[in-house]
Order: structure tokens, then C-alpha cells, then sequence
């Protein structure tokens, strides 16, 4: 829907910014939303050292982690309700400024309760940043360039993850853990000083509608109740603790009340209408299931560089850094020309070339080099750029423009939560099919084995005998089995990705959006 030249079609409705406010709009969306991408991630890898310094555990240290995508995870539905009732420009530029203030208050935290609580506001207040973000993008692009701006803002989305390991362990080594937030100052204020010079007489329609207080509540137990469960079932147990039963009972409860409730109230906080749209249906089971699957190789695939191979946290992050070179250069030139490609071959190539650098993982040795290691990743790079995408204005066809908040803060809702699942279910596969894999392999190890007399002898020849010949025998065979385990979960998603293909196709051109103008068919 193109705007007029002179004034706006509709109240909320404005001509697109050109030339050097359109690239300075652009920068300002795209260091904000990298900004707050970057600290799902950045602190990862920083973990022990903010957990030795605040004097508490490292799995203690994880709520650090957990906390603030719990808190996100919660808002993310709400985004469109919020950019109604307050504005989308409001509410991007609010959420920067108390984003900036949250990263503040983390920094200078004295204890791990300080910090674990800073994180959760820092989570909340930057929910709807990344959905609104998308509207604004769309809102302000010409329509023939919507897709390049969608193109540039997917390379945000993809490079942010990779580098946060690299960038917080660099930071964490040379400087302290502390400046994981402080850098988020001025990169916040800049973002938030051009978005509002910018975009403030630019403003969305504002709608005021009664808060559904219910569907609030229910919401907040049941999608915090759901995380809880996610981050903590590994360390707990699973549904041996009482605690993971409760959550999961809270959860289930709280979600079943929820969504008939949405269905039938008048002013819903959360628009799930939009699942009655097949494209929007498809379009989002593709990228959640296809994030699910990469979510579980960027957590086993570092975990298991660094547990079983020896790499410290950096050398790790340098490895898994490839998948985003590609994708960084790509996804700008798949945006621009988005309109002329085939909507549903194109991710189907993606899961062929996720599948291809699946299988590729899945049968590297444990002594694999450093270049065999990365390769992989550099053609999963490819299809990253060519999967994103496509299915992004596959969710977005036929939506309007005053839903396009609530369509991108739904979908990246279900995407966060199946990434939250992934974390989870593929660190328990990976741990279960390396215990099975160790029960194997030991049932070789015996003294009358010749293989293991020969490396005994071998080990004797460096000075290693008696029980530290059997320390060491023992570490090899944690060492092939880590390996085998994690071989089976990559083998996994590489059957998870072609089965998807067939789903893609059950989406129904035409795929322009009303918000972004002509798509492909």
C-alpha cells in the first residue's frame, strides 16, 4: 500500500522516508534491535566469571541468562497491544531508553538477586523493541523497498546471535563482566536520540481499548510458568522435581483458560485471529520448527567443541562464527529482490542445505580439525539467509498494516519459546545418547582386549601407568561418546529439516502483504 506523496492515506499513515532519513531510520532500528538480540547471547559464555564474582554457583549463575528470556518471552505476544495503546514510536523509543537503564542497573549489580532481578526488567521493557521494530521498518520503507529493508534487518537478526559469544568472552577477558551491559549506553541512546528526531510526528494510530486484565494474568503464569520449566528441567530432573510438575501443570492450566478467553473477548492482548490465516499458520510452524533446530545446534554444537575437544569459550565462538558470514552478506541481496523469487522453493533449498550441513556435522571425528569443524557452518550460512526471509513475508501475507506489530510480536513469540525448548530437549538428547554411548563403548575396554593392551602399552611409554592409565582410557571413551551424542542430535535436525519441506509448500500465494507490498509467488 503505497502512501500519497503529500499526505497521509489514512490517520497513522505517513509518506516513506527517503534518502538520508530512510538510512539513518535504518541504522537506528538496526543497532537497537542488534543491541537487544546481543543479550539473549552475550552473557553466555561469561557465566562463571560473573558467578565467581557475585559468589554464587554456575548453575545459579544461569537465571542470569534465563531470567531476562523469561521476562521477554512474556511480552513478546503483547507487542501489538502495547504499539496500539501507547504508539509504536513511543513505544519503540521507551523501551531503548528503560532498556539502557535496566543494562545500568546490571552492571553495577552487587549481587546475583540484583542482577537476576535487572534482568528480568531489562527482558520485559525490551519485548516489543524487535516487533515494533519490523513495523516501523515496514511502516516507513517505500513499498518497492520493503523487502530489502526487511533483508537488512533479518542480517541484524542472524549476526547478532553468532557474535555474542565472540563479543562477550573478549569483553569478559579484557575488560570485566560489568561492561556485557555498559556498552549497551550508548548504542541505546544513539539508537533512541535518531528514532525519536526521526519518527516522532510520525506516530501509529493510537487505539484506546480496556485492558484485558484476564487474559493478562494468564498469559504472564502461563507463558512464565512454561519458561521456568524450559530452563530449569535439565538441572532439575525434568518431572522427577515437583517443581518442573508444577510449572508444567500451572502452565498447561493457565494456557487452556488463556486461549479461549482471547478467542472470545472483545479487546484481546494478545490477536490469536490471526491463526484462522494459513500462511500465517505455515509461514510461522516453518521458522519455529526451522529455529527450533538451529537454536539446538548453536547450544550442543560450542558445548561440545568446549567439554569434549578442548576449545576454550573464544576458539568456540570462532568456529560457529561462519554460519553468519554468508548470511550477513546475503540477506540484504535475497531481500531486495525478494518479489521475484518463488516464496516456497526458496526456504525448501534452505532445509536442503540445513539438512546437507547436518549430515556433513554429524560425521565429524572427534579429532576433526579446526577448517572441518567450520566448513559446515559456512554453508549452513546459505541457507540461514534463504530460510529467514521467505517465510517472514509468508507469515506476513495478507496482514494489515495495523496488525503488523501483532503478527511479528506473535510469530517471535513462538519462535523464542521453540528456541527455549530446544535449549532444552537437545542438551537432554545430547547427555542421553552420550551416557548410551558410553554404556556401549566401555563394554570393549577389558585387559584381555587387544586394542586396549596396545594403548595401555602406548601410555606406558609416556610415563602414564596404573589408574592414570585407566583415568586416561576412561576419558577417551567420555570423549567418543560425547562425540557419538552429539553426532545423533545433529542427525536429528537433519531429519527435522527435510520434513519440513513438504509443510512449506501447504502455504497459498499470493504472498503480498498489505504492509509490505508485492511478494512472490
Amino acid at each position: 500500500m503505497a502512501a500519497a506523496p503529500t499526505a497521509p492515506a489514512q490517520p497513522g499513515e505517513f509518506p516513506p522516508l527517503r534518502g538520508g532519513k530512510l538510512a539513518l531510520m535504518t541504522f537506528a532500528i538496526a543497532i537497537s534491535s542488534f543491541m537487544e538480540i546481543l543479550d539473549m547471547t552475550i552473557v553466555n559464555v561469561s557465566i562463571p566469571s560473573i558467578s565467581g564474582s557475585l559468589g554464587v554457583s554456575p548453575s545459579e549463575g544461569t537465571w542470569s541468562v534465563s531470567s531476562y528470556m523469561l521476562a521477554a518471552a512474556v511480552v513478546q505476544p503483547l507487542a501489538g497491544w502495547i504499539g496500539r495503546r501507547f504508539g509504536e514510536v513511543r513505544t519503540f523509543v521507551s523501551s531503548i531508553i528503560l532498556f539502557m537503564v535496566f543494562s545500568a542497573i546490571c552492571g553495577l549489580a552487587t549481587s546475583m538477586p540484583m542482577l537476576i532481578t535487572a534482568r528480568l526488567m531489562q527482558g520485559f521493557v525490551s519485548g516489543p523493541m524487535m516487533s515494533v521494530a519490523q513495523a516501523l521498518l515496514i511502516r516507513n520503507y517505500p513499498v518497492h523497498l520493503r523487502g530489502l529493508a526487511l533483508g537488512l534487518w533479518a542480517m541484524v537478526v542472524i549476526v547478532a546471535p553468532v557474535a555474542g559469544p565472540i563479543l562477550g568472552g573478549t569483553i569478559t577477558d579484557n575488560l570485566s563482566w560489568p561492561w556485557l551491559f555498559y556498552i549497551n549506553l550508548p548504542v541505546g541512546a544513539l539508537a533512541a536520540a535518531i528514532s525519536w528526531w526521526l519518527l516522532r510526528k510520525r506516530e501509529s494510530q493510537r487505539v484506546k481499548v480496556p485492558v484485558d486484565i484476564v487474559g493478562l494474568v494468564l498469559l504472564v503464569i502461563g507463558v512464565g510458568s512454561l519458561q521456568f520449566m524450559l530452563d530449569n528441567g535439565n538441572d532439575m530432573d525434568w518431572f522427577a522435581s515437583p517443581e518442573i510438575v508444577a510449572a508444567a501443570c500451572i502452565s498447561f492450566v493457565a494456557l487452556a483458560f488463556f486461549i479461549p478467553w482471547e478467542l472470545t473477548d472483545p479487546h484481546p492482548v494478545v490477536d490469536l485471529q490471526l491463526f484462522k490465516r494459513r500462511n500465517f499458520v505455515v509461514g510461522s510452524l516453518c521458522v519455529s520448527v526451522g529455529y527450533f533446530a538451529f537454536s539446538g545446534i548453536n547450544v550442543v554444537y560450542p558445548l561440545w567443541l568446549q567439554t569434549t575437544l578442548g576449545y576454550t569459550s573464544t576458539w568456540a565462538g570462532y568456529a560457529i562464527a561462519p554460519v553468519g558470514i554468508v548470511a550477513l552478506f546475503l540477506a540484504p541481496l535475497i531481500g531486495r529482490n525478494l518479489h521475484r523469487l518463488n516464496l516456497r522453493l526458496v526456504p525448501s533449498i534452505a532445509f536442503c542445505i540445513f539438512a546437507t550441513s547436518l549430515y556433513w556435522v554429524s560425521s565429524l571425528p572427534a579429532d576433526a580439525s579446526f577448517g572441518q569443524l567450520a566448513a559446515p557452518r559456512f554453508v549452513q550460512g546459505m541457507g540461514l539467509a534463504l530460510f529467514f526471509l521467505p517465510l517472514n513475508q509468508i507469515i506476513m501475507a495478507g496482514v494489515s498494516s495495523n496488525e503488523l506489530a501483532s503478527a511479528a510480536g506473535l510469530s517471535n513469540f513462538l519462535r523464542t519459546i521453540f528456541g527455549s525448548m530446544s535449549t532444552a530437549i537437545c542438551i537432554f538428547l545430547w547427555n542421553d545418547r552420550t551416557e548410551y554411548h558410553a554404556g556401549t563403548l566401555i563394554q570393549h575396554v577389558s585387559t584381555d582386549s587387544a586394542a586396549t593392551a596396545a594403548y595401555q602399552a602406548q601410555l606406558a611409554s609416556q610415563g602414564i601407568e596404573g589408574t592414570m592409565s585407566l583415568g586416561a582410557i576412561a576419558q577417551v571413551v567420555y570423549n567418543q561418546a560425547s562425540t557419538m551424542g552429539a553426532s545423533d542430535v545433529f542427525f536429528m535436525m537433519f531429519i527435522l529439516y527435510l520434513a519440513m519441506i513438504p509443510f512449506v509448500w501447504l502455504a497459498k500465494p499470493p504472498f503480498g502483504a498489505a504492509g509490505m507490498g508485492g511478494g512472490g509467488h
